[in-house]
């Protein structure tokens, strides 16, 4: 399995790209070069997978790629534009402070 299997799910994301997203920091082709590199770790990492794991993700900032075990014979291929990704340190601004639940105090 190479990044050339997903050839179809990549022309569309790159498609998808050039007709959407304004600006991420990437041109197309820079876009379509990043992409078949997640490709390539997310292949990595779906074929050395644990026992038990079913999926093989690889992202940077703009963009996800995960591999998912499926009934046939490539897995599933999912690409996904990050507006914002829970892997992002520091998400919050420095003025917001995280909630902190209290515990009730016990009553006597």
């Amino acid at each position: 399995m190479t990044a050339d299997s997903f050839k179809r799910e990549i022309a569309l994301a790159v498609k998808t790209y050039d007709q959407y997203i304004v600006c991420l920091g990437k041109t197309p082709d820079e876009f379509e070069a990043a992409l078949d590199s997640l490709m390539a770790k997310a292949i990595m990492a779906y074929e050395t997978r644990g026992e038990g794991l079913r999926h093989g993700i690889a992202l940077d900032n703009q963009v996800t790629v995960i591999l998912s075990q499926g009934d046939g014979a490539l897995p599933l291929c999912g690409i996904y534009f990050n507006l914002h990704s829970p892997y992002q340190k520091n998400a919050l601004p420095k003025t917001v402070k995280p909630l902190v639940e209290k515990s009730p105090k016990p009553e006597n």
